[in-house]
């Protein structure tokens, strides 16, 4: 069993309140718009770290870290991008990508919206951990954490960092 912090949309800040549920995580994932790499040093510092690049992401991010990753997690397979569409439409480049990889949970970031369905139509978990900078229009900062343990995604939590102001 693994204890994961899914995180996305730091913008180059890495909260304080977010330390302890750093420490906590056996693994954290970055949805990507990373910002300053400063982020994902502390973060690997600590934990094991797996993350893409977003949109704002630089050259040496984009060095790092893979726009695309596929990955399998006790069990679960997960694909994890920063831009997808919307669920109920997603762009083609991921609808390919699933429909070859056939992922049990499906992560992205981007649009500061924190989101947790279920897919039937790709019989995946869709989830999108919103926003934990203080860069964009979301109000509260917010995080996931979940456990992943033989196959399943369990113990569900939504973090809430507080005001993005």
């Amino acid at each position: 069993m693994k204890q994961i912090l899914l995180i996305s949309d730091t913008h180059s800040h890495l909260d304080k309140a977010l330390m302890k549920h750093i420490e906590a995580a056996d693994e954290v994932w970055h949805g990507g718009d990373i910002g300053s790499l400063t982020v994902t040093d502390t973060i690997k510092a600590l934990k094991p770290l797996r993350a893409v690049y977003g949109n704002i992401d630089d050259a040496n991010a984009r060095k790092e870290f893979p726009k695309n990753l596929i990955f399998s997690c006790e069990g679960v397979k997960v694909f994890m991008t920063h831009i997808c569409g919307q669920p109920t439409n997603y762009l083609k480049e991921v609808k390919d990508i699933i429909a070859a990889e056939k992922p049990k949970l499906f992560i992205c970031g981007h649009s500061h919206i924190l989101k947790v369905m279920y897919q039937p139509a790709y019989e995946l978990l869709h989830m999108n951990p919103g926003a934990c900078g203080i860069h964009g229009f979301h109000q509260v900062k917010t995080a996931l954490r979940f456990a992943v343990d033989a196959g399943e995604i369990r113990d569900l939590a939504i973090i809430e960092l507080g005001s993005r102001l």
